[in-house]
């Protein structure tokens, strides 16, 4: 029988200051995420929401992009493989690295991964599917039309654009959850809780129709080395209209 590790000292100190049976409000959630986040480095916020959804379907797959409207604290690093004028319109709108054939041979012959995003033309799509679908696919790094990282050239500019401000991208997983990124804990409460309410509000009106029964199962926020707070699903769903 597998036996669970245990907790250090300073992790049961923070999970005795959570009430695991109280849900709470999204203010005083993110309030106490804060305060809980004193490692030595900038720990991310991130949620986990389990969505009433079987991803087994296609019919109830949620999958898409959020622009954040404080960003995520963190700067995005962007890729785009493009020709022509795309590439030159890419290059003069902020993305770190531009190529074609060239990157393509980087990331296979040289395991070159220093990169956060990666946009691509249409037109691209077709080999960089055969030559790093397999490589790209797994680090969940491949442009997808549902995430908006497969554009035309005349929408270059601004989806680089909004990834560079905080364009998360977020996709359900098998057991119903979805995990995400609202920012760092050096952000202002009011940063966070506008962040995820902004989430939250793409995530409901991304609910696929063949969903039935609630459909915004529970919520919990933490940072990266403190524990989970539990947040009442019925407060943050209203306060998400508001966004």
């Amino acid at each position: 029988m597998k036996t669970m590790p245990k907790l250090n000292k300073r992790m049961r100190e923070l999970k005795a200051k959570v009430d695991r049976n109280h849900r709470y409000s999204t203010s005083e959630a993110i309030a106490s995420v804060k305060d809980m986040a004193v490692a030595k480095f900038d720990e991310s916020v991130d949620v986990a929401i389990r969505l009433g959804v079987d991803p087994r379907h296609a019919n109830q797959m949620v999958r898409g992009a959020c622009s954040l409207p404080h960003g995520t604290g963190k700067s995005v690093t962007i890729l785009v493989f493009a020709e022509g004028e795309a590439a030159k319109i890419a290059q003069e709108s902020g993305a770190d690295f531009v190529g074609s054939d060239d990157l393509i041979a980087k990331i296979k012959d040289e395991n070159w991964f220093e990169f956060d995003k990666v946009i691509s033309t249409r037109a691209m799509m077709t080999k960089l599917a055969k030559e790093l679908g397999r490589v790209l696919g797994p680090r969940k790094l491949m442009p997808n039309p549902k995430s908006g990282t497969v554009v035309e050239a005349e929408n270059m500019a601004e989806n680089i654009a909004a990834n560079k401000r905080g364009k998360i991208e977020y996709r359900v997983e098998k057991a119903g959850i979805i995990h995400a990124q609202i920012g760092r804990a050096s952000m202002s409460a009011e940063a966070l809780e506008a962040n995820f309410l902004t989430l939250l509000a793409k995530l409901i009106q991304d609910r696929p129709s063949a969903a039935k029964g609630t459909y915004l199962k529970s919520i919990a926020i933490s940072s990266t080395m403190g524990p989970g707070v539990k947040v009442d699903t019925a407060e943050a769903s209203r306060k998400s209209e508001g966004v």
